[in-house]
């Protein structure tokens, strides 16, 4: 595949880079995002809550490179201590963004602690689009 361009941003109101590359197929690396933002620096305390703030980051992240979560082909997704109660959250939560296609691939990272300390949750992603779409 021939790269026509290579772009990093920094979305600083998420708190996380985005990596694109634009050749036949435009690759969107989206570094990972919890519900932290820059504007808004709390976390809740609520496993559900960050899932759904890290979710609707992700889909801001996506629609500046004009993608939605259908182009997204691969996450990893990092739960601090995971149990069954956050996987099922999880899932029950992944439903709500993937309606209509299927889930794209999924590694779970269990971690003892993420980079702030009552952040439970965290996802990156990669999303593929045909550069004519």
């Amino acid at each position: 595949m021939e790269i026509k361009q290579l772009n990093f941003i920094n979305l600083v109101e998420l708190n996380a880079p985005i990596c694109f590359v634009e050749g036949p197929l435009k690759l969107c690396f989206i570094a990972g995002h919890s519900s932290r933002t820059d504007v808004e620096k709390i976390l809740t305390n609520d496993f559900r809550t960050q899932v759904q703030n890290a979710l609707h980051n992700l889909k801001i992240a996506l629609q500046r490179q004009s993608m939605t979560s259908e182009n997204v082909v691969r996450t990893n997704l990092m739960i601090v201590n995971p149990n069954q109660d956050k996987l099922k959250i999880w899932e029950e939560e992944a439903k709500k963004v993937w309606r209509n296609s299927q889930c794209p691939t999924i590694t779970l990272i269990p971690v003892n602690r993420l980079l702030f300390f009552n952040m439970l949750f965290e996802i990156d992603a990669i999303a593929v689009k045909h550069e004519y779409c």
